[in-house]
């Protein structure tokens, strides 16, 4: 197809290698797209050479199966690329991952793009030198290093979207940075190692709507040019740099401004009222900082904030009571963990769309209120440590949305609720609906995928906490009940929570035999429960829990054989049933080391104290049988006449008594 001008291949599974000829015969080529396929083996982009028409080629999404190579030093382009995406190969493996040198020769780039291709070198400001109408250029995800540097005598006027995030870039920004990229709408500079202040002369940037400084090590403060200036700002992230002072200046004026993170930074003093200029926002995040004061009541007059968090606020020092917050109908996280908070579970929640609640380590009390039933939407509680009391409402079984539900370490009583089973645990259907109504009326505002990339929940799961993010939130399910008071046998509804993967009830007063329903749960990874006072036998149907990792029975009454080390059960130690006297079999083995599996009972192992107390037992018994004996003695001494009664007794009794 010698006269063929464009060729697409994209969104398809091709895979095995390129061919050759494709690129070499077909010299008319103005477009070439082998985007998002299966593609392996090696490709030379010097197959190139002679296709003087081509303009645009487009190659991303190959997962990394792909080695490209551009270095071949006989030949020289014949073409001007307009644009060229390659990203997600192995790129010059044979030498060193260098930028490709070609580019050198390319004047008329409109658009670039090497994201993930493991590149290694500086910062190419050649390519900006080289072409003055380039606007976008993303080398994200590589190697590169050293500083992020570009001439002050460039003025590059068409540059719309820069992002060099993910690479070791030190140094600090150019503090002209502002002047030569004046129409720069986005530009990230995230997870680098970048040092010094932001640059005031940013506040020349009066186009910009992105801004992604996080994950650095900058210093200073906010300047105030940026904050006064650039009020176009959609998105501003300078969360875990060093920065200090105010948060934000008190004449900001980002009236655009729809997510703010500014968190674990060292900033000071009150939540800045500057906030309250920015109307439109949807997320902020202030936590792990140094600030003071109390909560604004005004923080409830964002009346499209969605996500608010607020974590640490006992380094910040911020409390310790909750405000009645104005209205929070678009809200869908609030993050107020680690926290001096103290009061009621929040009364303004009541009826709201809220999605993560997060309320852990703090000083709350009350009960958890029925009226929580309401909260229809609710997929992540998180209620740790706090000092809730009373029983478990029944009206959380409402929560059909429910994905990881904390209550431990609180002061619960009573039974756990069967309906409990009526919860999904991952197997949810949340409506988007209330999407919809973002959208009809603010067909600018965050849309789904942008708040489940920014969530982020911790739960502690097989012994240690966990933090959860994105895709594998989405897939993440728990109920942790423990550390409470809880009393009564295990409803054997709980085993037909089939999407679980982590149950603790463990430090509780449970009584009663482990449920056979509890084989049902077959996503299960975490299952503990422990520091109960459990009895019978441990169901052998356990062993088809062919996900279960972690396993903990320890310190209960259970008794019987443990069941057969089969499957994941061979994985598991003594550690995960000791503490159960009247249970044998392997792993368990005596003190002397050996094994009790052998079909046999074990006789009860008894500790020291045991024997303490059976030796002071014996004493007592002998001790007061030889009174008894010699009191009878004494007492026949004294009374002649039952002495003769006595020996009467006893002639009668043998005949050959003298």
């Amino acid at each position: 197809m010698t006269s063929l001008r464009v060729l697409s291949v994209r969104n398809n599974n091709f895979s095995g290698a390129i061919p050759s000829c494709l690129l070499s015969n077909l010299k008319s080529l103005e477009s070439i797209s082998f985007s998002w396929n299966a593609f392996e083996g090696s490709l030379s982009l010097a197959s190139l050479a002679n296709t003087s028409n081509l303009e645009r080629w487009y190659l991303y999404g190959n997962r990394h199966r792909l080695e490209v190579n551009t270095e071949e030093p006989t030949w020289f382009p014949s073409f001007q690329l307009k644009s060229f995406v390659l990203s997600n190969c192995v790129l010059n493996k044979d030498a060193n991952g260098i930028i490709p040198s070609f580019l050198k020769e390319q004047y008329a780039l409109i658009s670039l793009e090497l994201n993930d291709n493991g590149m290694t070198g500086n910062f190419p400001n050649w390519l900006l030198d080289n072409n003055v109408n380039l606007t976008f250029l993303e080398l994200k995800g590589n190697h590169l290093s050293g500083a992020f540097y570009l001439p002050s005598n460039l003025n590059l006027v068409s540059m719309e979207h820069l992002d060099a995030s993910v690479n070791t870039f030190d140094g600090e920004l150019p503090s002209w940075i502002g002047s030569i990229l004046p129409n720069l709408r986005n530009f990230n500079m995230s997870n680098n190692l970048l040092k010094g202040r932001i640059p005031p002369s940013m506040g020349n940037m009066n186009q910009l709507s992105f801004l992604d400084l996080s994950n650095n090590g900058l210093t200073g403060e906010i300047p105030e040019t940026l904050a006064k200036n650039c009020t176009k700002i959609y998105v501003l992230k300078l969360s875990s740099n060093n920065l200090q002072g105010q948060m934000l200046p008190r004449n900001s004026n980002l009236t655009n401004l729809h997510i703010l993170d500014l968190a674990s930074n060292n900033f000071t003093g009150v939540i800045s009222p500057g906030i309250m200029n920015s109307s439109y926002l949807e997320v902020l995040d202030v936590s792990n900082n140094s600030l003071s004061g109390l909560l604004p009541n005004w923080i409830g007059d964002l009346q499209y904030l969605r996500v608010l968090m607020l974590s640490d606020l006992s380094s910040n020092n911020l409390g310790p009571n909750i405000p009645s917050c104005v209205n929070v109908t678009y809200m869908r996280s609030l993050h107020l963990a680690n926290d001096t908070l103290t009061g009621h579970f929040p009364e303004f929640l009541k009826g709201s769309l809220i999605v993560t609640l997060d309320l852990r380590h703090n000083a709350l009390s009350g009960e958890v209120p029925n009226w929580i039933g309401s909260l229809r939407n609710l997929k992540f509680l998180l209620l740790q440590g706090n000092n809730f009391e009373g029983l478990i409402p029944r009206d959380l079984c409402l929560l059909k949305n429910m994905s990881i539900l904390d209550l431990s370490n609180n002061k619960l009583f009573g039974q756990i609720p069967s309906c409990l089973k009526d919860v999904r645990f991952g197997n949810d259907e949340l409506t988007t609906n209330l999407y919809g109504v973002f959208y009809v009326f603010r067909p600018w505002s965050l849309r789904e995928e942008d708040l489940l990339k920014l969530e982020e929940v911790k739960f502690m799961t097989k012994r240690r906490l966990e933090s959860y993010k994105g895709n594998i939130l989405n897939l993440m399910s728990g109920m942790d009940l423990s550390r409470n008071n809880l009393r009564g046998f295990i409803p054997p509804m709980v085993g037909y929570l089939s999407e679980l993967r982590a149950l603790n009830l463990s430090h509780n007063h449970l009584t009663g035999p482990i449920p056979k329903t509890f084989s049902n749960l077959k996503n299960i990874e975490s299952l503990d429960l422990s520091y109960n006072n459990l009895t019978g036998p441990i169901p052998p149907q356990l062993i088809e829990l062919y996900t279960l990792s972690d396993f903990r029975l320890a310190y209960n009454n259970l008794s019987g054989k443990i069941p057969d080390q089969k499957y994941q059960f061979g994985t598991f130690g003594e550690e995960s049933y000791e503490g159960n006297p009247l249970l044998y079999g392997p792993p368990l083995a005596r003190s002397d080391g050996s094994n009790l599996g052998h079909g046999t009972p074990p006789s009860i192992n008894h500790t020291r104290e045991d024997d303490s107390w059976r030796e002071a037992f014996l004493w007592s018994f002998a001790g007061s049988y030889v009174v008894a004996f010699f009191g009878a003695v004494l007492f026949l001494y004294v009374n002649s006449y039952y002495q003769f009664v006595l020996v009467e007794l006893v002639r009668k009794l043998i005949p050959s008594f003298p």
